[in-house]
């Protein structure tokens, strides 16, 4: 078996987690060899107990080999191979396995994430409106997380302007989360390309969104916060494109709107204020 293979069937494994997955590939790359026994892989995985039996209990079992079989159909890219963003192998915890559906040349674009509010005001579809229209004319791809409120939205309105969508969900590639978004996904899916960490099947969890989060971050080269509250999921994103390098920027709100206080923390704290077109174009020169 191939590593990748090996790396594959980990990723649909019950048990086995990120920590766990990583341990057994630098091992492998180290010894420059590919185990494949229950037994090697957990002596390698170092996994709890719990975690280690359910491992064990699933990896030759017919869900497991179902799921195996099923999977085959996808087009997955994981990060030994050749085409693997660079981006991404250089950003936080980068994922080792990624289910793709469409696009795939889409990783190799310049990306703009935008992240927002779910409770989007008509303030921040204002500010869409009038920031990414624009941009069109410039190829950049549009990379969200598929959520409610902001995220949809901006996929929506990229569809619409001809630029190219990256949908990063946090749930299986045939889920749907929030349900009022399965015509976006299939959109995104048929126009651009969708993303997943999870296996087929996966429900939405709280864990999956700061997981999904951390990808969107790594993957743009820049990223924009339409509104934010404090303490947001928004905020954290913003913070994880920061430690990655990451140009971020916001867009600027009245002080006593409570879905601006993100936004304008992240100004006062050295993020770039957004107040046309321009000041996105400009975080891209001279790749646009």
């Amino acid at each position: 078996m191939q590593l990748r293979s090996l790396l594959i069937r980990l990723a649909l494994a019950q048990g086995i987690g990120y920590a766990g997955m990583t341990k057994v590939l630098r091992a492998c790359l180290k010894r420059h060899t590919v185990v494949t026994t229950v037994t090697e892989l957990l002596a390698l995985a170092q996994l709890p107990s719990p975690a280690a039996a359910k491992f064990a209990a699933d990896w030759d079992s017919p869900r497991f080999q179902q799921a195996v079989q099923q999977h085959q159909k996808l087009d997955i890219l994981t990060i030994l191979d050749a085409d693997y963003p660079l981006n991404l192998m250089e950003s936080y915890h980068p994922p080792l396995v990624l289910f793709l559906q469409g696009e795939r040349q889409l990783l190799q674009t310049p990306q703009l994430a935008v992240v927002g509010a779910r409770q989007m005001t008509p303030y921040g579809r204002r500010a869409l409106n009038k920031l990414l229209p624009p941009l069109a004319e410039r190829n950049l791809t549009i990379t969200s997380g598929l959520a409610a409120g902001t995220d949809g939205y901006a996929h929506q309105l990229a569809l619409q302007l001809g630029l190219a969508p990256i949908g990063v969900i946090g749930t299986g590639l045939d889920v749907s989360y929030p349900r009022e978004n399965q015509g976006l996904q299939q959109q995104v899916r048929q126009f651009g390309l969708l993303i997943s960490e999870y296996p087929l099947g996966s429900r939405p969890a709280r864990h999956h969104f700061p997981e999904r989060n951390r990808i969107i971050a790594g993957l743009c080269q820049t990223l924009i916060v339409i509104e934010a509250r404090e303490h947001s999921g928004s905020l954290i994103t913003a913070n994880l494109a920061l430690q990655n390098n990451r140009n971020v920027v916001a867009v600027p709100g009245p002080i006593d709107a409570p879905l601006s206080v993100g936004c304008n923390q992240l100004i006062v704290a050295g993020a770039k204020p957004v107040l046309n077109f321009e000041h996105i174009i400009e975080e891209f020169l001279p790749i646009i």
